[in-house]
């Protein structure tokens, strides 16, 4: 059977095809939302206009690579997080369209988060379905989240710690942003920090697994004040973060000793904070690529998790 993942958060329209039988992503399809040059971000009334402009272009194009007639069952992540009060009116436009879809064909519609979708692409990618069996730690990290969660059957059951102001990814952009590159710019000050050869020694701020961001940015700025090359602040920038992750990890491993720790989001694209994070603890896995960012494939896969038998291999 297949199963098709809907997701439109604030950064990406993007949509998903997971094949039960076969146990993989057959396809998949992402358009970022546009944002205006020096904007940090979009107004939720824009996001809705744009989700609701690309959804039908890009099942179009879906429909180019896959039978969507084959299609046994619809997942969309339905607001950010699995958690009291998590609301974003761009989610909407999503489940609008999983339900005409699914009621259209007389199919199961399986909502769940958005926060859920990067857990089990993340899972999926590092493992197949070998870590959705049991607990694991997993860090999701992006624009929106800072979250270090214990999960269970890729549910996040409690959040363990988090950022007290900025995310982590808003740290990033924002330096991005400032350097002149539109928003997001993770891709863009991860390039220019790959470029830096200078041993960088980060300075952060966290407290068991409690941290902060909002000196970060301070400290960039106040680095580029002074001369510092744009290579090497973003530099500085992603190993901050990587830095911080590890504090939070290993504070986290003094409870939860033996678990496995998974990092999720778009922020963990970056090569300089895996490599940094590689090198320094044991038991972890990364999201390669497109499992990385903002996408509907764990949508996808949650969806297929919730109406069959769960597959035993991946990509």
């Amino acid at each position: 059977m297949l199963t098709l993942g809907i997701d439109t958060s604030n950064y990406a329209t993007s949509l998903a095809v997971f094949d039960t039988d076969a146990g993989e992503v057959v396809c998949d399809a992402k358009k970022f939302l546009p944002v205006r040059p020096g904007q940090l971000g979009l107004r939720q009334c824009d996001a809705v206009f744009h989700h609701t402009a690309a959804l039908p272009a890009m099942l179009e194009e879906l429909s180019e690579k896959v039978d969507l007639t084959a299609i046994g069952a619809v997942g969309v992540s339905a607001r950010p997080r699995p958690v009291e009060k998590s609301y974003m009116p761009c989610f909407l436009t999503g489940v609008s369209a999983a339900t005409a879809f699914s009621l259209a064909r007389g199919i199961p519609l399986i909502q769940s988060t958005h926060q859920e979708g990067h857990i089990a692409a993340a899972l999926f990618a590092a493992s197949g379905s070998e870590l959705f069996a049991g607990p694991v730690l997993v860090f999701h990290i992006s624009g929106g989240t800072t979250d270090l969660l214990y999960c269970e059957d890729a549910r996040p059951l409690q959040c363990l710690g988090t950022s007290g102001d900025l995310y982590a990814g808003q740290a990033v952009d924002r330096l991005g942003v400032k350097l002149g590159y539109a928003f997001p710019a993770g891709a863009q000050v991860s390039e220019l920090a790959a470029k830096c050869t200078e041993d960088i020694r980060p300075k952060v701020s966290v407290k068991d697994m409690t941290c902060s961001f909002s000196g970060l940015e301070n400290q960039c700025t106040k680095l580029l004040n002074e001369g510092k090359s744009p290579e090497y602040v973003c530099k500085y920038c992603l190993l901050c973060v990587a830095e911080t992750l590890r504090r939070m990890a290993n504070a986290a491993r003094k409870q939860y000793s033996e678990l496995p720790v998974v990092f999720a989001g778009g922020v963990m694209s970056s090569e300089i904070v895996r490599d940094y994070l590689t090198a320094r603890m044991h038991n972890v896995s990364f999201v390669p690529g497109k499992f990385a960012s903002d996408n509907a494939i764990g949508i996808s896969i949650l969806a297929a998790k919730g109406v069959s038998a769960w597959p035993t291999t991946s990509m």
